[in-house]
Parts: C-alpha cells; structure tokens; sequence
C-alpha cells in the first residue's frame, strides 16, 4: 500500500460567504455610513427643534419687559423662555376667549376688521383654515388619494380636502360630485397644486397624511410601510465586522499538504 492510498483527500473546507467591501477602505465606508445613519436624524431634528425654539424667542422677546427676562439677571440667556411665553399667553387668550367676556371681545375685533375691505378676506380665510386644521372635528388632509397626474397613465399623490361650495359645485360641469384635493411637490410638499376633481376618478389608498408627506419629501426613496429598523444600523457594522473576521479566517486556514 503506497503513502498515496494511505493518505485521504484532505476535507473541502466550506466556501464563506462573499462579503462586500473587505478591504480596509471598505471597513471605513461601512463605519462611516453606520454612523451618518444614527447621527444624520437625530443632528437634524435637532437642529430644527433649535431653529423653532430660536424663531419663536425672537419674536416673543421684545414683548417681554426687560424686568421679566432672565439675561437681566443672568450673565446669558436662555433658550426657550420666549417659548414657555407664548405658550402660557396662548393658554391665558384661550382661557378668556371661553368666557362671557372674552367672546364678546372677541366678536367686537372680528366686526372691526370685517369692515375692513383688504383685511376682511384674508382674516376670515386664515380663521377658517385654523379652524379646520386645529379643532380635530374636519376631514380636510385626513385622506390621501392617487389621482391621474399630469398625464393618463401617470399617477400622482393627493390629500384630500372639502366638497366644495354650492356656488362652486354648480358651476362645475357635469352633474358628477366633485371633491377639492391638494397635491404636494417633491421635496417641498408645502408647495402644490390644488383643483377641484371628480369623486369617480380618486382613488382612495390606505395611507396616513404623515406617512404620504414622508413619501413625497422623499422623492419615494422612503415607501409606506419600510419604516427604518433599529436593528439595521448595527447589521450595516456588522458587515465590516463580518468582513474583518472573514479576512483572518482566511489567513490562518491551513495549507492542505501536498501528497506525492
């Protein structure tokens, strides 16, 4: 019996799994984007939050006596008093505007500035849409539709708001309901368009109002449902750790001996 008979085939040593970017660069790729993806969110709503805060102390302080502001008794300001300001003042206006008194004070300036031609319209509008938006009892932006826009086969995200007047659904042609939609631009979904369409030719999706503004911002990067997963931030350094441990494995794998 020869040394080759005696000798068996060495075991197929099982194939790893390819793992993208081993190399040193592409370990620091992967760090990097781990931590763009913890720290991106939270630098921005922060730095909105700030921005917020900032605004609402510049146009509250000059209306703050300088006897009731902290930077006159302390060597610097703090951020945030403007808005603990506004928001007691806000609470103390409505708390007067739901009596005897303050509703009667209230009907006194709405009947000043009716009267007056330019201020007239766009108080009454502004009223009308703050009361819509903050008294939680409308409709309006509360549906999200898909609308064929700005061309057939070419579909596009509405928000759905009010039927709209008699005086204006009568002038509509046809004898269809229509429905007053608003449709957002990408990635500034403050802007848009807004029309008066037929209710036939809605399609209604079930989709939140938050989670549409998401998807038009996102210019459809981020998809209803695809909510961001804690767990992938630490699989996106677990590949570079993965990669690291694949690299040193390979290197202490043994030569299999050579037979002759």
């Amino acid at each position: 019996m020869t040394a080759r008979d005696d000798a068996s085939p060495p075991a197929p040593l099982p194939d790893p799994a390819p793992e993208p970017h081993t190399g040193l660069m592409g370990r620091f790729r992967n760090y990097f984007l781990t931590g763009l993806v913890v720290t991106g969110p939270i630098a921005i709503t922060l730095y909105l939050v700030w921005w917020f805060v900032t605004w609402v102390d510049g146009v509250v302080r000059p209306f703050v006596p300088l006897a009731y502001r902290p930077e006159t008794y302390l060597p610097y300001g703090v951020p945030g008093w403007g808005l603990i300001v506004a928001f007691f003042t806000l609470t103390l206006v409505g708390f007067l505007a739901a009596n005897l008194i303050g509703r009667t004070l209230v009907d006194v300036g709405e009947t000043f500035l009716g009267r007056i031609p330019a201020v007239r319209a766009i108080y009454r509008g502004l009223k009308q849409v703050f009361e819509t938006l903050f008294s939680g009892k409308g409709s309006s932006f509360r549906k999200v539709g898909l609308v064929e826009f700005p061309s057939p086969g070419m579909w596009s995200i509405v928000l759905i708001s009010q039927s709209p007047s008699e005086d204006i659904a009568r002038s509509l042609p046809g004898q269809e309901e229509h429905v007053s939609v608003f449709l957002p631009c990408s990635p500034n979904p403050t802007t848009g368009f807004f029309f008066y369409v037929p209710k036939s030719k809605i399609i209604e999706v079930e989709l939140s109002a938050e989670d549409a503004a998401t998807l038009i911002m996102s210019a459809g990067v981020v998809q209803p449902g695809s909510a961001p997963d804690p767990k992938k931030a630490a699989a996106l350094a677990g590949v570079a750790n993965a990669a690291r441990i694949a690299n040193a494995s390979a290197k202490l794998q043994p030569e299999p001996a050579k037979v002759e």
